[in-house]
């Protein structure tokens, strides 16, 4: 098998970042992108997906957090997307549940080159210490559009804003490390009656 790894720099006039990730890793990851609470989820991403995730962000704080949450949503996709190549032999989906004390959400994800995100999840207040609520969307809207992902996910219930948004994200890093998984059985060949994907 090819080594499934990607190393991705993008930048612009409000960002500047660089990721490295490699699919059949430990979960080991260095996460800095100037908000703290993001690094947190981001560290969750990597560590429950197993990847191993390297993010450098620098972007415009001075301004908020938009333009720097949603690039590096667009880079890790990317690199997800250069490191699948054609996106043959995976196991294609991934689900998953995650409870965390009063919250429980869940993630649904089918690596299929067709981006669409569904995101049903509810914050209660508008702020996660200095991040805003409303960017953990942008993010994953961004990861499903570049990382050719059909993404969904769910809050089921849940009172606490930390508690949903990382219950959110360790769905879908389970997701992903079940979708992104080879599948011996294919042979290399892609999971699609189409022949490709």
């Amino acid at each position: 098998m090819t080594q499934r790894t990607a190393t991705v720099s993008r930048k612009t006039k409000e960002t500047d970042i660089t990721v490295t990730l490699n699919l059949d890793g430990s979960g080991k990851t260095d996460i800095a992108t100037g908000i703290g609470f993001f690094d947190h989820m981001l560290d969750a991403l990597g560590r429950h997906s197993m990847l191993d995730l390297k993010v450098r962000t620098k972007g415009d704080l001075h301004i908020d957090g938009h333009h720097t949450v949603e690039d590096t949503g667009i880079v890790i996709g990317q690199a997800i997307a250069q490191a699948l190549g054609d996106f043959a032999g995976i196991t294609r989906y991934g689900h998953a549940y995650i409870p965390m004390d009063e919250t429980l959400s869940r993630a649904s994800l089918d690596l299929c080159k067709r981006p669409y995100l569904i995101w049903r999840v509810d914050f209660v207040r508008d702020k996660v210490g200095e991040m805003d609520t409303e960017l953990f969307k942008e993010f994953f809207h961004a990861l499903a559009g570049n990382g050719g992902m059909c993404l969904h996910v769910e809050n089921l219930y849940g009172d606490n804003a930390h508690h949903i948004a990382e219950s959110s994200f360790k769905a879908v890093a389970r997701a992903l490390r079940m979708a992104v998984a080879p599948d011996a059985r294919l042979g290399g060949a892609p999971a699609s009656t189409k022949g490709s994907l």
